[in-house]
């Protein structure tokens, strides 16, 4: 196998995984349509970023390291886990709790500037050990023999960022044209209940594999 045919085979591969819907797609859609297309691209920028570092990890043998070792890949899952319930549980009480005021359909000011969408984005990535267990199982079969290891698996890993790069970046912007609907009070708490009940599932399940 040569580089150019390991790089289309594993986009391919990523490509598929990339387009199903998931907590990625959620996170940006969410910033997207609470907040600005800005704050979408921001959240953007962190999840790849979070990719780009589990894919050179794996490539270096960390990631391998950490699925070898039972007590390590518990750790991290537990802590992830912990992470994932505690945003999806915040963003369900605030949906909750959230006052309505004179103008019920505008939405509120959040918050924050572009680094907490970026900060949310980055934790959430590498708090996920399925990132990494996903570049420990692919990694290896797209490596050429004679081919740095390290420098094939960051090559890869940049071929991932640039698929969920695209694909984001449509979310965002198919997001940001239905904002001025999306905005609405009304339909931001139901953006939040569902948002964070996908977050508080995914942690869960996470927690239940934590302790198979």
């Amino acid at each position: 196998m040569t580089v150019p045919e390991a790089l289309l085979a594993f986009a391919l591969v990523a490509g598929l995984l990339t387009v199903v819907p998931g907590l990625d797609t959620a996170l940006v859609l969410r910033s997207t349509v609470t907040r600005s297309r800005a704050h979408g691209f921001a959240a953007l920028a962190g999840i790849q970023v979070g990719t780009l570092v589990w894919g050179v990890a794996a490539a270096a043998g960390a990631a391998a390291l950490l699925a070898a070792s039972q007590t390590a890949y518990r750790v991290l899952t537990v802590v992830g886990a912990a992470y994932l319930v505690w945003l999806g549980g915040t963003m369900l009480w605030s949906s909750f709790r959230r006052p309505a005021g004179p103008s019920p359909d505008e939405l509120p000011v959040i918050s924050g500037g572009h680094g907490r969408d970026l900060g949310t984005g980055l934790v959430t990535n590498l708090l996920n050990p399925k990132v990494g267990v996903f570049y420990v199982a692919t990694i290896p079969q797209f490596v050429p023999d004679g081919v740095n290891p390290l420098a094939m698996g960051a090559l890869l890993a940049l071929v991932h960022c640039a698929l969920g790069t695209a694909w984001l970046t449509g979310v965002v912007l198919a997001a940001g044209s239905l904002g001025p609907r999306l905005r609405r009070a009304s339909a931001t708490r139901w953006i939040d209940r569902v948002t964070g009940g996908v977050l508080v599932a995914l942690g869960a399940r996470l927690a239940v594999t934590a302790r198979v």
